[in-house]
């Protein structure tokens, strides 16, 4: 088995519609020249045939750098392309089925949006859970009105013995209080996709997260 992750971890979610007409795949190389060492491809409107070839452009741009690649929700996306892995959330396939379908040697993540699927996730063998929204996000619509705020983190670390990625709402303004809390890593969409300079964003989330100042 080979699932090794970096710690910590500073992951980037991807959003083409925050990128001001940037070229994603450009956004995206100046984040990881900044010190992202994650990235998740979340396309929800792009045919099938599209965000494939988006994943293997990205994945090429990854790979040499031995920077994973995740693919959000869509496993025969990743099994097409040979991602690294995929993030699946509470009403995406099952872990143990996309577990079946990737191998023991994909990464998986899994949210968990409440403190119930926090607990039910202790079963598995997951890579990693992410663990929000933390704060109020535009980037996630679909949530149940529930927020885990700093206390919240600090509960999760106490109960779960997973590696816990701290996402939802999470700018350089509050990234500091967000890493007191004990988690492994955070997971940023705006904060990096939106910057005006994209390394340089994350390169200062990169040194809150190594206990320095932005």
């Amino acid at each position: 088995m080979n699932r090794q992750l970096p710690s910590p971890l500073l992951y980037l979610v991807t959003d083409r519609e925050l990128a001001g007409g940037k070229p994603l795949v450009d956004v995206v190389a100046e984040a990881i020249e900044g010190g992202v060492n994650l990235v998740q491809l979340r396309e929800k409107k792009l045919s099938t045939k599209a965000f494939m070839e988006e994943a293997r452009e990205i994945k090429e741009l990854l790979t040499p750098r031995g920077i994973p690649l995740l693919i959000n929700d869509r496993v025969d996306v990743a099994l097409a392309v040979g991602a690294d892995g995929v993030h699946i959330g509470q009403e995406d396939m099952p872990y143990r089925v996309s577990r079946r379908l990737l191998g023991p040697r994909a990464i998986i993540g899994l949210s968990v949006e409440t403190y119930e699927d926090l607990l039910a996730a202790e079963t598995f063998d997951v890579d990693y859970l992410g663990v929000g929204p933390v704060f109020p996000t535009s980037t996630k619509t679909d949530i149940k009105g529930f927020f885990w705020g700093i206390e919240g983190l600090r509960w999760a670390r106490e109960h779960s013995r997973h590696r816990l990625i701290a996402i939802g709402g999470i700018q350089i303004s509050n990234a500091p209080e967000v890493v007191s809390s004990g988690i492994d890593g955070i997971a940023v969409v705006s904060a990096i996709i939106s910057a005006p300079d994209p390394r340089f964003a994350a390169e200062k989330l990169g040194k809150i997260l190594n206990g320095g100042r932005p």
